[in-house]
């Protein structure tokens, strides 16, 4: 694949897997990327350069930026690890009793959250050293996204939890999937009026917060990364989805290497990317809507292979033609 002007590759990309790409709060230049290599890395895509580095004692599954000067991440050494760029210094902040899957911020409440395969979301204040409370999920937590006040929670067995970040003393909905097959990835409206969910079975469902009768009517899902090949179709996991905080658009990354940009309202596709070398790992648009980070990463789907294409991150410039609703 050629570089060109509006797409090119990351210098120095992880030596292994990548489970994260996260663009800085406030600006395009700033991407954090947590990897199997058992490394969190800082980039700055403008200059291609990669700024720091920091490690973890094992593979780590998720990360995020809190401000932009300070990362959390954490993994499959269970560890919660809170990194400062300006003085490149780290501190654990908690564990968990199993890897933790999942690691946001919710800057409305100013809380950090980790979700773990332990069956539990735990939430740190960043000011203080400990954990402000323990909430029990019914089951391992594979994804996880702040909306607003609120934070949506799957897990195992297709089943997805809203809790209110202000009230944890109860779950706000107990959901079920409404895709038949294993839950990958949630992520929240930039309007904060819903989320779309992807599974392992090639569909994405787009649905909605409020209960109401005639708002729940609006919810819909889809088939995608389906390749038909040789009069046979082949049926791609979708493992990540990123929203245009400023269309309110969204892209999906399947493993069958493709990116594809949607219009959640209208139900229409807006654009399909050139194929990526290997399966779309994570996706992670810029805040302004600018830039798209992809992560085409091998992820296993087929278990080990030797002529594996090697892990890497594409930064594309993407244009309202790509990513504004017609």
């Amino acid at each position: 694949m050629g570089e060109t002007s509006h797409e090119f590759k990351l210098n120095n990309p992880p030596g292994d897997g990548v489970s994260a790409v996260k663009f800085g709060p406030t600006s395009s230049q700033f991407l954090l990327v947590s990897s199997w290599d058992d490394s969190v890395r800082l980039y700055d895509v403008v200059a291609n350069d990669m700024r720091l580095k920091y490690q973890h004692m094992a593979p780590v599954l998720d990360c995020c930026f809190q401000d932009a000067v300070h990362s959390y991440s954490g993994g499959l050494d269970r560890v919660l690890k809170c990194f400062d760029f300006n003085t490149s210094t780290e501190r654990i902040v908690g564990s968990h009793d199993a890897p933790i899957r999942c690691v946001e911020f919710a800057p409305d409440v100013n809380v950090v959250i980790s979700g773990s395969w332990d069956s539990t979301v735990k939430l740190w204040d960043p000011r203080g050293p400990n954990a402000a409370g323990t909430f029990n999920q019914p089951d391992k937590v594979y994804t996880m996204s702040v909306c607003g006040d609120r934070l949506v929670v799957g897990t195992y067995g297709r089943r997805v939890l809203v809790w209110d970040l202000r009230n944890m003393g109860y779950v706000q909905q107990r959901r079920e999937s409404s895709l038949k097959y294993q839950t990958r990835c949630i992520r929240c409206f930039p309007n904060k009026q819903g989320y779309v969910l992807s599974s392992i079975e090639g569909r994405v469902a787009v649905e909605y917060l409020d209960p109401s009768p005639e708002v729940q009517k609006q919810k819909y899902a889809f088939k995608c990364h389906r390749i038909k090949e040789e009069g046979m179709e082949k049926i791609y996991p979708v493992n990540a989805v990123a929203f245009h905080n400023v269309y309110n658009t969204f892209a999906t990354g399947g493993s069958d290497g493709f990116v594809n940009v949607w219009d959640g309202q209208h139900k229409k596709r807006l654009c399909q990317f050139h194929r990526y070398p290997t399966s779309i790992a994570s996706l992670a648009f810029s805040n302004d809507g600018s830039v798209l980070a992809i992560a085409s990463s091998y992820l296993y789907e087929q278990g080990e292979s030797d002529n594996v294409p090697e892990d890497n991150i594409f930064i594309r410039h993407v244009t309202d033609q790509e990513t504004k609703p017609k």
